[in-house]
């Protein structure tokens, strides 16, 4: 079993489409079976809440499903848990590699668009705060670095069938 964690500030906008997104390629995929995937929060403000409304239907109308995610808060079991955490943005890595040296940890923490180098963006912005277009934007960035994580995976792993690069 291969368990990836999607982490942003919140886990209503940003994490969950990384959990949707990815759980969509995997599935068309046909690699269900071979993946746990999750999303969590660096903060605990929305716990039990759904994706923001924005999230919800920028997924729905490219055809991912957010329904039944709750957000949750990040936990330092998490990082023995999962073999993948992918950070949103350079505070959530922080936050990440903060909680990681004061715990064990045998995951490897990446920021998200470190699979997605061609689109030169270390970050996925927050659209939290923004119109309907910065999720549309969001989308956009998680679903090219969820492509990029899925082939190195199957590189690293030995996946038939994927993309390796």
């Amino acid at each position: 079993m291969i368990r990836v964690l999607f982490v942003c500030l919140g886990n209503i906008c940003r994490s969950p489409l990384g959990e949707g997104i990815f759980r969509h390629l995997v599935t068309r995929a046909g690699l269900d079976a071979e993946f746990e995937i999750d999303s969590a929060g660096t903060g605990s403000w929305h716990v039990g809440a759904p994706p923001h409304h924005g999230s919800q239907r920028v997924a729905r109308d490219r055809g991912v499903d957010l329904t039944g995610q709750r957000a949750r808060q990040v936990q330092a079991v998490d990082l023995q848990r999962f073999d993948y955490i992918l950070a949103m943005d350079s505070e959530n890595f922080a936050d990440l590699n903060s909680l990681a040296r004061n715990s064990k940890t045998t995951a490897q923490i990446h920021r998200m668009l470190d699979f997605a180098p061609r689109l030169g963006m270390r970050d996925v912005p927050d659209p939290y705060l923004g119109g309907p277009e910065g999720f549309d934007q969001v989308f956009d960035l998680v679903e090219e670095a969820c492509q990029g994580l899925l082939a190195a995976i199957a590189q690293e792993r030995g996946l038939k069938g994927l993309p390796t690069g």
